[in-house]
């Protein structure tokens, strides 16, 4: 799986609010088509890999989401790998929901996980989240999907983490590679907001597994975080206005695409 660490771009698709959730407002025929032209403007602009949340379903439940999510997203999910079927693609399920990310991941064909609290727990939006390495990795292992990639944030955006403050977030990165996990994802503090440059050069020096950045990657900032990680998640920047709310808009895409395609040639 090495194309998902070869200085690699992640756009994001941002699935409409799914059934049940405070702010669902479309079938479920409506949610897959617009996630299927999303899929469709990220091929044309010539995107490296893509990744599925459901972040349009706030607020979030802690871990427990009902059925109607986990099958809506992989009814999603389906539809989208068909159109992306040579570009890895990855989901994330919204809050701490690995197991379910991960069972969607298996029926989906998809490569790739972003996992919350795979190592220590931290105080999030949603109330105290648990660390989950050990069980997420034992399922994996049921399941026969040990194919699919789990990418672990690290003192995660939109959390506290005062009761971890004496674990570095390097320390954080070393608990992530010493349980099994295929990468960490560096992130600033909230959606948009940019990751600590300096975190993810000390985060890249002191692990072997992949780094990447999830949040706060702009066209102005791109080549200094390309020069240090294996990988940018970029949702906000690729939407209308820079606002994750918003849809794709096929042009920032291809203008950012192009810079990263010149970056890519000098480093």
């Amino acid at each position: 799986m090495k194309k998902i660490f070869n200085k690699t771009i992640i756009g994001m698709i941002h699935v409409d609010a799914l059934p049940g959730t405070p702010k669902s407002k479309d079938n479920v025929e409506a949610i897959i088509e617009k996630a299927k032209k999303e899929a469709e403007i990220y091929k044309k602009a010539g995107i490296d890999a893509v990744m599925l949340e459901n972040m349009h379903d706030a607020p979030y439940l802690n871990k427990n989401v009902g059925p109607e999510i986990v099958s809506t997203m992989t009814a999603v999910c389906i539809e989208v790998k068909k159109i992306l079927s040579d570009i890895p693609c990855g989901i994330q399920i919204l809050a701490a929901a690995n197991k379910e990310a991960l069972a969607v991941a298996k029926v989906s064909e998809l490569d790739f996980i972003r996992a919350e609290a795979f190592v220590f727990a931290h105080v999030a939006d949603e109330g105290i989240i648990e660390s989950c390495a050990g069980e997420l990795l034992r399922y994996r292992r049921q399941i026969n999907a040990e194919n699919i990639l789990v990418l672990a944030d690290i003192k995660k955006k939109h959390s506290a983490h005062s009761i971890t403050s004496d674990v570095d977030i390097i320390e954080t990165a070393h608990a992530v590679e010493f349980f099994i996990g295929d990468g960490v994802i560096v992130t600033g503090i909230a959606t948009g907001c940019e990751a600590n440059l300096e975190e993810v050069e000390s985060v890249k020096k002191g692990v072997k597994i992949p780094v990447l950045v999830g949040s706060g990657v702009t066209y102005e900032n791109v080549e200094s975080y390309l020069k240090t990680a294996d990988a940018l998640i970029v949702g906000s920047y690729f939407k209308e206005e820079g606002c994750w709310e918003n849809e794709v808009d096929y042009a920032r895409v291809k203008k950012f695409m192009d810079k990263v395609n010149i970056i890519r040639k000098k480093i």
